[in-house]
């Protein structure tokens, strides 16, 4: 072994002079003469010893890295160092099936021939839809733009919008969304648009009293009267959603449930109706300026959606900037700062409850986490009855139904299943091999009841026998079946 390394190091013409006996090897020469402390020698030197060794000379079969006379080496064997330097030229398939799956550093047979971009579909906000059809309902209060979607033999879903938006803005994308289309094949949607809210709307006369918030309420009995219902379910977002509970508190046998979003139920506090008639005052005088602007996105979206969603939030200043009337939103925003308060009170005595001034029907009230109106929701919820109402926050989202909308779909569709309406939805059959449990049936259940029946006498003799203390009677004792045993999953 020692005759084998003095050879390797004072072999002729196989390593550059100067180097010593160091780690050094031909692509160092080469490439990075600069980074490694030796003895001085030029660059120009260093490459002419390079190219020595493409000379004539038979290939070089001794490893380019050298060590030190003293240092044990193992050297591979020629074969392997011929197989690990160059693929086979032939093979069986499944060889080249093989390496051909297996990283080469050989990049020779690759070459990048074109480069094609390809980017996302732009979202957009359009009244392009087909399945909606617009129509104009007369008021005591003039004329307003109400949307249908759907079959109109089927119950109905009223919504209504929230300050700067309309039906294509607040609504167009989430009942597109491909969880909700189910409930088209199972409702019909009545989208309301408030006054000179629509897209394309014309500037409202100057002598137009724009109508209050209880009466925008009272249009809904005109829109009821038009399309001939006899009640509906609410959605409602933000003032929409203000709106249809105080429609839903005048008139509770007229609304079946309620989903209101980001509902505020109190009236307006000092800082809100300050910025809020600055808003006002831009909108008639310059139009939709960049405070009016921050203020709306912060309206709907809360703080940081720059950072959370920056695509979404360049559609809606958009479409704020271009689709929406500003004079037509100041009216409805001074309609909306003068709100009253609902005067909803929460009935703690059980005995009153059926006498409580809150709304009676059921109420789903959501908010998102990083929403500002989260506060607003809680009081509203306290102001509730907690038999019939639920509140629910959608964590890292501020507008709900574009951020989120699959959780407040699937909430929604539960929510009415809870109402009693089945909402079918598609679903992957089960390859679970596990056994169903099967409805139990009449036969089953008079088994049962008498089973339970005789276990009761049982105990109420041996306590008979034991005690003097009076004992439940089998005659008090009622045995309800299951109601839902054999309802459809849907």
């Amino acid at each position: 072994m020692a005759a084998v390394m003095q050879f390797a190091i004072q072999a002729p013409g196989n390593m550059p002079s100067g180097i010593g006996t160091s780690y050094r090897s031909l692509a160092d020469d080469v490439y990075k003469t600069t980074t490694i402390a030796e003895n001085k020698f030029s660059v120009i030197e260093s490459v002419k010893k390079a190219f020595s060794f493409t000379g004539p000379q038979t290939r070089r079969s001794d490893p380019l890295i050298l060590r030190v006379q003293n240092e044990p080496r193992v050297e591979p064997a020629s074969g392997m160092a011929n197989r690990d330097r160059k693929m086979p030229a032939s093979a069986s398939a499944e060889e080249t099936a093989l390496l051909g799956t297996m990283p080469s550093d050989s990049m020779d047979d690759i070459e990048l021939k074109n480069i094609q971009l390809q980017f996302p579909n732009a979202r957009t906000l359009s009244r392009d839809d087909s399945s909606v059809l617009e129509e104009r309902v007369e008021t005591g209060r003039g004329s307003i733009l109400v949307a249908v979607q759907g079959n109109r033999s089927k119950p109905a879903i009223l919504t209504y919008h929230d300050l700067g938006l309309n039906y294509i803005s607040s609504f167009q994308a989430f009942f597109n969304y491909i969880d909700m289309r189910a409930l088209l094949e199972n409702f019909c949607v009545y989208h309301i648009n408030a006054p000179g809210q629509e897209e394309g709307a014309a500037t409202l006369p100057d002598d137009y009293l724009y109508p209050t918030m209880d009466e925008l309420a009272e249009q809904i009995n005109f829109v009821m009267s038009h399309f001939l219902l006899k009640n509906f379910i609410g959605f409602g977002v933000g003032a929409g959603g203000n709106v249809l509970a105080r429609f839903a508190f005048a008139h509770p046998e007229k609304v079946e449930a309620l989903c209101l979003i980001n509902c505020v139920s109190t009236q307006a506090g000092w800082i809100e109706w300050g910025y809020q008639k600055l808003n006002a005052r831009y909108l008639r005088n310059k139009g939709m300026t960049q405070a009016v602007l921050d203020y709306l996105m912060w309206h709907h979206f809360g703080r940081g959606t720059e950072e959370r969603n920056h695509d979404l939030v360049q559609v809606y200043k958009i479409y704020f900037e271009r689709h929406v009337n500003p004079t037509n939103l100041a009216l409805f925003i001074d309609s909306y700062i003068r709100r009253t308060d609902l005067n909803i009170v929460r009935e703690l005595e059980p005995t009153r409850r059926k006498d409580s001034m809150t709304l009676s029907m059921p109420v789903m009230n959501i908010t998102g986490a990083l929403s500002p109106h989260v506060e607003d929701t809680v009081t509203l919820n306290g102001r509730l009855d907690p038999t019939n109402s639920t509140w629910m926050k959608i964590q890292d989202c501020g507008m709900v139904l574009e951020e989120q909308p699959g959780k407040v779909s699937e909430a929604f569709r539960l929510f009415l299943q809870g109402q009693g309406y089945a909402v079918k939805l598609s679903r992957k059959v089960s390859t679970s091999t596990s056994a169903e449990v099967a409805p139990l049936t009449e036969n089953k259940m008079a088994i049962f009841r008498q089973t339970s029946l005789d276990g009761l006498n049982l105990i109420s003799k041996h306590k008979t026998r034991n005690s003097s203390p009076p004992h439940w009677s089998t005659s008090t004792i009622n045995i309800t079946e299951n109601p839902i045993s054999e309802a459809v999953v849907c």
